[in-house]
């Protein structure tokens, strides 16, 4: 019989009253593991209700024994995070040591948040005019929403609930149905490390749940990671509603090769980048833009690399086997055929399939949801494979004659999350730095996601809403300025009384 997982609320498994589940499959063996709840309007009224009613002691405890709780919750997922790695492989399927990466990438952003008293300081001003004095300061919101993707449950939330918490406010996470048991996982965590109550809930579920936070009068706030189109629908709904959001969509990656890079590290950095995690994150690079004279190399040493991958089930590598696998299998039955089918397009409208995964054989887990590597040439900017973003491992190669070229494609796409360029010429990668129009940008690294004390977003139809993840900015998002103007008058000096219906006249 399989487990049922539950929303999280006043530091307690809530089962919640809607009576509707939705199944929980292990990618590599295509088994149900569980039924996870899916709540109605009314459970998640429940959820958020708790979540109100603890958020106004929690931004009123010291920023101190904030910064306490946080520092045990980063102790215990450091210690702990062999078990939230396996909990990762078994419902989304990336291989362990990806798992882990995934957890280490989210801890930074924990660290960070440890030290955010820093950054809550406001300014202060004495004698602005006589006996008036003014400072400003940084308050929480409330309660806020986040909504997190499938592709990487640890880390996504992790991206924002630990600076939401630091910065006092109450947090109600609603993760991916596909693979919810890690949200669960850091709940009990957070309660070990001594949160209180309500601070930290989870809230399991489909659309009718995401409706409900981004409508409830009591979130103030919403941070979201996904598809475009559901980010535009996010972010269209909340702001509706009143509400601060930040919500992040798809991407279509270029990484640039210029005739003078290393082609080893180019090819290297390529595979990694477009078959790490199944293809199935918004960093990952889905287009190869060969300049010049150095494609067909270029093309040859990463078909070499991809036909090396292996493919299998992830949670082999923690159990001892021989060789770790290293490309797990895609999160759904659902999404590996639609990926499949992607590569059918690609095909009929004339792209060359260098490498094609389509017959893959994994290690271990026949009856998962497999899908190799492909790698396509000769790819035009109007075929459905480049236009569309795939989610899955297919690179596609596009060949262009020079530098503007390369840069005009990048420009012309309608997302601009992250790029990269692979180059030894200094001069060309500071000019490529200033020229495209994407967030982040990578120099001889394929993945450019910042370091935590940065900010994590991108540009055009990649983000809806003025402010980026974590860094700073996710500082400013979870909190809201507020200017006190004070006066003390000097008993010794008391002025006359009187009325005065102008301007102060700043004496």
């Amino acid at each position: 019989m399989s487990r049922t997982i539950a929303h999280w609320a006043a530091g307690q498994i809530f089962e919640g009253s809607s009576g509707r589940t939705a199944d929980v499959t292990n990618p590599a063996t295509g088994a149900v593991s569980g039924q996870v709840a899916l709540a109605s309007v009314q459970d998640a009224e429940a959820v958020i209700a708790g979540a109100a009613a603890a958020a106004q002691g929690w931004a009123r405890t010291s920023i101190a024994r904030r910064t306490q709780v946080l520092f045990a919750f980063r102790e215990l997922l450091n210690a702990r995070r062999e078990e939230l790695a396996a909990i990762i492989t078994a419902e989304h399927g990336k291989v362990h040591s990806d798992a882990l990466g995934e957890i280490a990438r989210g801890q930074e952003v924990v660290e960070f948040a440890c030290g955010v008293g820093h950054l809550l300081k406001g300014g202060h001003s004495e004698q602005v005019s006589t006996g008036v004095d003014v400072r400003s300061k940084r308050d929480p919101l409330g309660v806020v929403g986040i909504i997190s993707p499938f592709n990487f449950p640890a880390m996504v939330p992790m991206w924002f609930f630990p600076i939401a918490i630091a910065t006092g406010n109450a947090v109600v996470l609603k993760p991916s149905e596909k693979d919810p048991s890690s949200s669960l996982w850091l709940a009990e965590l957070w309660k070990e490390a001594g949160l209180p109550d309500g601070v930290f809930n989870v809230l399991q579920g489909d659309k009718e749940a995401v409706d409900a936070l981004l409508d409830s009068p009591r979130i103030a706030s919403i941070s979201f990671v996904g598809s475009t189109p559901i980010a535009e629908y996010v972010y269209e709904r909340a702001s509706k509603a009143g509400k601060r959001v930040q919500a992040l969509g798809g991407a279509k990656n270029h990484m640039v090769v210029l005739p003078d890079a290393d082609l080893d590290l180019a090819a290297d950095a390529a595979v990694n980048a477009g078959f790490g995690s199944a293809g199935e994150r918004c960093m990952a690079i889905s287009v190869l833009v060969a300049v010049g004279s150095v494609a067909d190399e270029l093309v040859a040493r990463v078909a070499d690399r991809t036909r090396t991958v292996q493919i299998g089930d992830g949670s082999a590598e923690a159990t001892g086997a021989q060789r770790e696998v290293d490309m797990g299998p895609l999160v759904t039955r659902a999404h590996r055929d639609k990926v499949a089918s992607y590569i059918d397009a690609g095909e009929r409208e004339g792209a060359k399939v260098v490498v094609d995964g389509r017959g893959a054989q994994a290690r271990g887990g026949q009856d998962g949801f497999w899908l190799g590597p492909t790698l396509f040439d000769h790819v035009r900017p109007e075929m459905e494979i480049y236009r569309e973003e795939i989610f899955g491992p297919v690179l596609s190669v596009v060949r262009v004659e020079t530098y503007a070229e390369a840069v005009e494609l990048i420009n012309a796409n309608p997302y601009g999350n992250g790029t990269a360029i692979f180059t030894n010429d200094g001069g060309a990668a500071r000019r490529f730095e200033a020229d495209v129009h994407v967030g982040m940008i990578g120099v001889n690294v394929p993945i450019p996601v910042p370091a935590a004390y940065y900010s994590f977003g991108g540009w055009k139809r990649s983000l809806f809403g003025d402010t980026h993840a974590y860094g700073v900015e996710g500082v400013h998002f979870f909190t809201r300025g507020k200017v006190v103007t004070s006066r003390w008058i000097d008993p010794a000096n008391r002025p006359e009384g009187g009325l005065e219906l102008g301007f102060p006249r700043n004496v």
